[in-house]
């Protein structure tokens, strides 16, 4: 009868130096992020990157997986990166008016801010939210104005923006003159 063979963990593979060959599942601070190929010292893999799923042992398929699935990502971003273009390209075409209280200098009682631009670019059906709009500071005067819309990866499209003033609804007739 053969002997039995010894039961007990599988022995992971270890580089020259004598640390374990893994690949990232997770970005791990300080160490990599996800699908990189790193050597760590044993204790950190069986102690804390394989009990809590950080990490897998680097093999060719595994290898061959991510490297699939970084050339997917890789037409995801820029599929999305000429989506972005577009769209600044588009806002940089238009001009949005916005109406204000305003003195006879030209002054606003109240401030143009960048809420008051998306509802403007909304009635024009671009989504834009508020942190994506650059001011300088409020726009406290009646006139024309370049904004920048910071739409992410370093684009930005360049808005006109016009703060008119409020036009007065003039609907109170005056007495008509008898005769």
């Amino acid at each position: 009868m053969p002997a039995a063979k010894k039961k007990g963990p599988k022995r992971l593979p270890r580089t020259a130096t004598g640390n374990i060959e893994l690949m990232l599942i997770q970005d791990v601070d300080h160490l990599g992020k996800q699908g990189e190929v790193v050597a760590v010292r044993p204790g950190y893999a069986n102690n804390f990157l394989l009990p809590q799923a950080l990490a897998t042992v680097a093999t060719e398929h595994h290898k061959r997986m991510v490297e699939k699935h970084k050339a997917r990502l890789q037409e995801i971003q820029k599929a999305r990166m000429a989506g972005l273009r577009s769209l600044a390209d588009d806002l940089g075409k238009q001009s949005v008016t916005i109406e204000a209280n305003a003195n006879d200098e030209g002054h606003l009682y109240g401030s143009v801010g960048p809420s008051e631009i998306v509802n403007a670019l909304k009635r024009l059906e671009f989504a834009i939210t508020a942190d994506q709009v650059r001011l300088k500071g409020p726009l406290k005067e009646l006139g024309l104005y370049t904004v920048k819309i910071h739409l992410g990866h370093e684009i930005e499209a360049d808005l006109k923006v016009w703060v008119v003033p409020t036009v007065a609804d003039e609907h109170a007739e005056k007495p008509a003159e008898k005769k």
